[in-house]
């Protein structure tokens, strides 16, 4: 038996052989006939990386001897990789230069091979229990030469190989030298028009100056130009792109294309080839400046046309009477019985109404409705329908508003100058109660051109706005009234659907349950419901064509013909650059996911794709940025917090498949689904050596480890990612790695590499940190406590750090603290959670963080704990593993205090009670002396929001006065307490109390403040009640 298998295993080594070779052409064609020799080489050489990488974390032992020279060859080969990379060299199969360097590789793919065989050999005992038995006497059969190689051998193996490296040199400074002037054909790296990538170059540059890079000795001089040039065109290129005419494309996509140019190059190579490739670069920039000089110049001569002020794809316009609408309304009743009461009462001075919503979503239809009503049409003695759209022209939307209140052709209008137009619609409207319905309005300048020709004779005219930016209706006019279009519920969903696939006919019994799943799947989007209704009204109706359909719903719709869906994309379009990019990384999300506000923030800081704005912290402008996407109906709230703000948020489905087509089209991301039946997963690596900046991969239905490399990506975002990863270390310009989802036993190798890193999301364990000099958020998901390396704490540029199991200062950082009395770290960082906390030593390292704002601690001790030093702080959570009674006195400045598993003191509740800025208060599982809470006068000046869930309470004594701005009151798993205090409902402020499974006792205590507030005329006051056994009251 023993024999057989060394039997089997020669004959497998010398058929596995081959594979340690770049395969050639006809191979790489009957797998995949779009690969190129470049990729494939490419993805051979990392493949080398692999088994260097394994070999140095695996067979130190054996390889201690050598180990200095395969680093040297990592090195060697890990530059080949890189040099492939670069697209500007112009590498073709037919070029000297890849076919020496493939020379090259296989000799290194010979080299390696044993190794390869030995790990074959002993990861054998892994798939089979009775191989296992047998291992040692397999071994001795095959000899121990076989399986290991001789150190002498590959000492001398080495000295032979390594030179082969450095003749390749002068070749390749030949072919950067002879391309150099060869007329640029390639294609750009990106198609998305948006400047981010410019500030974050030039912080790299910057950084590369400032820290004077042992990287850059020799070429100090030409990065400082370089920096210069690069800010200039930055400079120039803002002014050309401010003016968003469709024919200044080419040139900003020049000039992106260059910026990310020399990102790769400046953070990817050794000194010899920067100084062939700065050079290069500089003239690039020049050029571009140059073109970019004389489309200014151009500008000024001929002006800026009037229609620039309005960017966006140019659509026509169709203007005269309400759009040919679905024959089919479902939902709305409620919404348009509102819109019509609005458009027919209320104040007598002219008002604007707005329909706000997604695209999508029904607007232009539930405008139509209202505009169609009876009751509003002989409400308005002159009514009016126009379409603006994106590409706004004066002249067009007169002539429409016009010809419809005249009842003529617009034709006769169309010779005719803007003034004259202008000032007979005025007449025609002076003295008449009229609507006019605005649809589609995309930009508030509209308005503003236009509304001076809309007279006000206060009695009751109106103007019916719809749009898909809420701005669009709040800005106008103070007075403006909007009305949020909801989503169709999925019973409204399903009846569309039905109505529009089988008309009037019921649906077949066998249909039912797949066709109300498809309808739920739609979220609610009737564009979705309506375009889905489509296809499945052109196919057999079968269950099994049904069942397919609902699988890869977003897929169906985003590849149907129906023009519908092109209005998704209108929005996108007219986004402004900057929010693009923040736009397009929901595509990276997987369906119906919720992100946390908070980390998408820092992804987005992270990315550079954040622009630094005076007195406010990127963080802050972020958000500035998601709300903006939020107000333009693009990105749905999920949940919110207290005051309103966004605590999560998600994208439709339907806009998320489209953000990740664009994106992928504009190799911006590329969403990558791994399947164990993928008959090309041996070579996944080579479909990911593409142009794409950012990586999104799915492990969820592969067993494979993936192993993901790219040169030109900056962002690696993993779903379940398996037990076992590699990160290639020829991934230069990494500065993001997230794992969205993450197994807690998952162990990730090649982390170390990523120098450029600025977001780090991880699980188990840490990589060696002293390389991650830029990183700006630590994220470790460990279940376990973990202790934090000292260099992070010295890191200026680490901002945030979370450990979800805790974390705790090594021993050498607390004996420093100890024993030095000026003890002191120097850093930036601004939110840390969870810190474990045992004695004064741990605080004096706090002491040393004055930037926190955010901290949350796990208390280890009864000692006496003050957090004052903590000027800056605005959140802090507590949670104690030991009750005491020993006072803990935090921050005069705080504004939001979670305290956990604590023993609270009359004493300490009313210090608390004293904070001025307070706003939020939780109190989680907190012991009350004597279980007696009196509140006073005078207390929680500024709290807003409080929260008590499992509180150790009987009773609770205050008044309306001790919480003078509380807004809302939470009461969770309260089992004990008696009653909630009935002045509490006398709160002028007080907008919500619910109750969540606590005692029958303060379900009645609310119940009686509910009516005794309705009995006062409060209707206002919300109350949610749910009782222990989930009914909700």
């Amino acid at each position: 038996m023993v024999r057989k298998i060394v039997q089997e295993l020669v004959s497998f080594e010398k058929e596995v052989k081959v594979f340690f070779k770049v395969p050639n052409q006809q191979i790489i064609s009957n797998i995949s006939p779009t690969l190129n020799p470049n990729q494939v080489v490419a993805a051979f050489i990392n493949v080398l990386l692999q088994i260097v990488e394994h070999i140095l974390i695996s067979d130190q032992d054996l390889i201690a001897r050598v180990k200095g020279s395969i680093q040297i060859l990592r090195t060697e080969i890990g530059f080949l990789i890189a040099f492939l990379g670069d697209k500007a060299m112009h590498l073709q199969p037919t070029n000297n230069i890849l076919i020496d360097i493939e020379a090259v590789v296989n000799e290194v793919g010979s080299f390696f091979y044993p190794f390869f065989f030995r790990y074959l050999v002993t990861d054998l005992s892994f798939y089979s229990h009775r191989f296992l038995k047998m291992r040692d006497a397999v071994v001795n059969e095959l000899g121990r030469s076989f399986l290991v190689p001789d150190i002498g051998k590959l000492d001398l193996a080495l000295s032979d190989l390594l030179p082969k490296f450095q003749l390749l040199k002068p070749k390749i400074k030949e072919h950067c030298i002879r391309v150099s002037n060869m007329p640029s054909d390639i294609a750009p790296n990106t198609a998305l028009v948006s400047l981010f990538i410019f500030d974050s170059v030039l912080d790299d540059l910057r950084h590369l100056i400032k820290n004077k890079s042992d990287r850059i000795v020799g070429v100090n001089d030409q990065i400082v130009m370089l920096h210069e040039e690069l800010m200039l065109l930055g400079s120039s290129i803002t002014d050309v792109a401010v003016q968003q005419e469709a024919g200044h494309e080419g040139i900003l996509i020049r000039a992106i294309d260059i910026a990310y140019e020399v990102e790769y190059v400046i953070n990817s190579f050794p000194v010899w080839y920067l100084t062939l490739r700065l050079p290069q670069l500089i003239e690039k920039i020049q050029l571009i400046k140059m073109s970019i000089l004389e489309i200014k110049n151009k500008i000024d001569v001929a002006g800026v046309p009037e229609v620039s002020k309005y960017p966006g794809e140019q659509v026509s316009l169709q203007s005269k009477e309400p759009p040919i609408l679905e024959d089919i309304v479902v939902g709305f009743d409620k919404v348009a019985t509102e819109i019509a009461e609005q458009l027919v009462g209320g104040t007598e001075q002219l008002q604007l109404i707005t329909i706000f919503g997604m695209p999508g979503l029904g607007k232009t239809t539930l405008a139509n409705k209202v505009y169609n009503n009876p009751f509003v049409v002989n409400h308005f003695y002159e009514r009016a329908w126009c379409v603006i759209s994106q590409a706004y022209n004066k002249k067009d939307i007169l002539i429409a508003i016009l010809s419809s209140i005249k009842n003529l052709k617009k034709e006769n209008f169309e010779n005719r100058d803007n003034e004259s137009l202008a000032e007979e619609l005025y007449k025609s409207l002076k003295g008449m109660r009229y609507l006019i319905v605005m649809d589609d309005m995309w930009d508030t300048e509209v308005w503003d051109d236009l509304k001076r020709y809309f007279p006000d004779d206060v009695i009751g005219s109106r103007i019916l706005f719809t749009t898909r930016n809420k701005e669009v209706g709040s800005k106008p006019s103070r007075h403006c009234v909007i009305n949020a279009l909801p989503f169709l519920s999925v019973d409204e969903c399903w009846e569309l659907l039905q109505r529009k696939v089988f008309q009037d006919e019921n649906c077949p019994q066998e249909l039912l349950d797949i066709g109300k799943q498809i309808a739920a799947n739609c979220r609610g989007l009737p564009l979705a419901v309506v375009v889905i209704a489509g296809v499945l009204a052109n196919m057999e109706k079968k269950e099994q064509f049904w069942q397919e359909v609902a699988r890869n719903l977003s897929s169906h719709i985003s590849q149907s013909q129906d023009k519908s869906i092109q209005l998704l994309e209108l929005s996108y379009k007219h986004l402004p650059m900057h929010l693009r990019p923040c736009f397009l990384y929901f595509g990276a999300l997987e369906e119906d996911m919720e992100i946390p506000v908070r980390e998408l923030i820092l992804l987005w800081v992270a990315e550079g794709f954040v622009k630094k704005e005076d007195e406010k912290s990127l963080e802050n402008v972020a958000l500035g940025y998601l709300m903006k996407l939020i107000d333009r109906s693009l990105v749905l709230v999920a949940k919110r917090r207290f005051d309103g703000g966004v605590k999560t948020c998600k994208i439709h489905d339907l806009l998320r498949e489209m953000c990740s087509r664009i994106a992928e089209e504009n190799n911006f991301l590329n969403v990558i689904k791994a399947k164990d039946d993928d008959p090309l997963r041996s070579f996944s690596q080579v479909l990911m050596y593409q142009q794409q900046h950012r990586l999104s991969i799915n492990n969820n239905k592969s067993h494979i480890d993936p192993r993901p490399f790219g040169p030109h990506v900056r962002s690696l975002l993993f779903y379940n990612l398996q037990p076992t990863t590699f990160i290639s270390c020829n991934c230069k310009v990494v500065r993001v790695l997230d794992f969205f989802k993450i197994f807690y036993s998952c162990d990730v190798n090649g982390i170390e590499h990523l120098v450029h890193l600025r977001y780090l999301k991880i699980s188990r364990r840490l990589p060696p940190m002293e390389s991650f000099h830029r990183l700006e958020c630590l994220v470790v998901h460990s279940m376990y406590e973990i202790e934090i390396p000292d260099i992070l704490l010295n890191m200026l540029s680490l901002r945030h750090m979370h450990f979800l199991g805790g974390g705790h200062f090594s021993a050498t950082c607390l004996q420093q603290a100890t024993n030095n009395e000026s003890f002191q770290i120097n850093n930036n960082l601004q939110s840390i959670s969870v810190i474990r906390i045992s004695d004064e030593k741990d605080l004096k390292i706090l002491g040393c963080l004055p930037n926190l704002r955010r901290l949350k601690v796990s208390i280890r001790s009864s000692l006496k704990f003050s957090f004052n030093f903590l000027n800056q702080l605005e959140s802090l959570k507590l949670e104690s593993s030991v009750l005491s009674s020993s006072f803990i006195s935090v921050p005069l400045n705080l504004k939001q205090l979670t305290l956990t598993d604590a023993y609270m003191s009359p004493e300490q509740m009313e210090i608390i009670g004293k904070l001025v800025y307070l706003e939020v208060l939780k109190l989680q599982n907190v012991v009350f002396k004597g279980e007696i809470w009196d509140t006073s006068e005078g207390g929680f000046p500024q709290l807003k929001f409080l929260k008590l869930n499992q509180v150790q309470i009987v009773e609770w004594n205050a008044a309306s006065d001790h919480f003078p701005r509380l807004q809302q009151l939470v009461l969770e798993f309260c089992s004990r307490l008696k009653m909630i205090p009935p002045n509490l409902g006398d709160i002028p402020t007080l907008q919500m109390i619910k109750v969540y499974k606590c005692a029958k006792a303060i379900e009645h205590s609310a119940k009686k403040i509910q009516e005794e507030q309705q009995d006062n005329g409060n209707e206002e006051l919300e109350f949610i009640i749910i009782s222990a056994t989930n009914r909700t009251i």
